[in-house]
């Protein structure tokens, strides 16, 4: 999809779909292997997050996503920050130099050294700074004819801060939202509430996609029935099930029944995984240590006791990474079972500042 397509199927109510920004997961790798035909790109792109302050650049990693985007897919370059000169700044470079969809703003990372600097999170504490960011980053968007957007939760403490958000964006003329449905201080622990997402369909003068715990296709189609959202960002469950936005966009076409991947596709995938972390030079130990960040989500599908997680929590090495993934999802005829659309209860990923 273009970024005119984007817009023009949300207002025709179909339904798209988006790779959350997850620091040191969102990197170009991961993103380009999601593009992979055997996978499936969403229908956009977001950066991990750029930390903007008065003398920030764009950084080695991001600067390399902007320069050679995946695929054909919209990509969306993530600012997060309060100092409105230093975000107009680079948003400005960023949309002179490279062909990047838009801006997005980060109203919405829980993590405690985050949001206790203002940002992220923190900024729903301070909706009057708020006022003064929007209209900044709105015109230098329409400048360059980019995309603005948001991510944000639905408050600091509480949902309060929502309502006031939606004025605000209606009044900068924000083009898309995406809302995921807890609070900062609610981190992952709390439930999403969808029917906050829904309120925020109903109130807000743009589309607003649903974002938290979209963790199959069965779930996205009932937040989507209850929400009426314009589609879903996806982040920690697409880290899980990276075939799920493939499925999703099949269910959508009519495609017949969509990809469903067996415990044998998992296992190419880890495999996979172990070129989208390393970098050069690296040491056996420190690939692994990278590889455990997504593992920690894909091991919550692997088995109902949570063995995998167990095992490769402790493995030091990609071999023994992979011995333990060939044990559990190859051997004894593993292969060919189905993995599981949703993860096993009681499981528990370890997640940080992801959505």
């Amino acid at each position: 999809m273009t970024t005119e397509a984007l817009a023009e199927a949300m207002r025709g109510g179909v339904p798209v779909t988006a790779l959350a920004p997850m620091q040191d997961v969102t990197t170009l790798p991961f993103m380009r292997l999601l593009a992979d035909a055997r996978y499936g790109a969403p229908d956009f792109f977001v950066t991990e997050f750029l930390r903007v302050h008065a003398t920030s650049i764009i950084d080695e990693d991001i600067r390399e996503c902007l320069e050679n985007p995946p695929a054909e897919t919209p990509l969306f370059l993530q600012l997060i920050g309060e100092d409105v000169p230093a975000l107009v700044r680079v948003a400005r470079e960023a949309l002179s130099r490279f062909d990047v969809a838009g801006i997005d703003l980060n109203l919405g990372c829980p993590a405690p050294k985050v949001f206790r600097k203002n940002v992220g999170g923190g900024l729903l504490r301070d909706l009057p700074h708020v006022a003064e960011i929007l209209p900044a980053l709105r015109e230098v968007c329409s400048e360059f004819g980019g995309r603005f957007t948001l991510k944000c939760r639905l408050g600091f403490d509480d949902a309060g801060a929502l309502a006031p958000l939606l004025d605000l964006a209606r009044e900068n003329a924000v083009d898309w939202i995406a809302v995921h449905g807890r609070t900062v201080r609610g981190l992952y622990r709390t439930p999403v509430d969808y029917d906050a997402i829904a309120a925020a369909v109903r109130d807000a003068a743009c589309p607003v996609l649903a974002n938290g715990e979209i963790s199959s296709v069965e779930k996205a189609l009932r937040v989507r029935e209850k929400t009426r959202c314009a589609g879903w960002m996806i982040g920690r469950h697409a880290i899980r099930n990276p075939w799920i936005f493939r499925q999703l966009r099949e269910t959508r076409e009519g495609a017949g029944t969509p990809f469903s991947p067996r415990l044998g596709d998992v296992f190419d995938y880890v495999r996979a995984l172990a070129d989208v972390v390393a970098l050069p030079g690296d040491r056996p130990e420190r690939v692994a240590a990278r590889m455990k960040k997504f593992l920690n989500f894909v091991g919550t599908g692997a088995d109902a006791e949570g063995a995998f997680l167990h095992a490769v929590r402790r493995a030091g090495t990609p071999d023994e990474i992979f011995a333990i993934a060939e044990r559990f999802l190859l051997a004894g005829g593993n292969a060919e079972k189905p993995f599981p659309a949703e993860p096993f209860p009681g499981l528990v990923a370890r997640p940080n500042c992801e959505a």
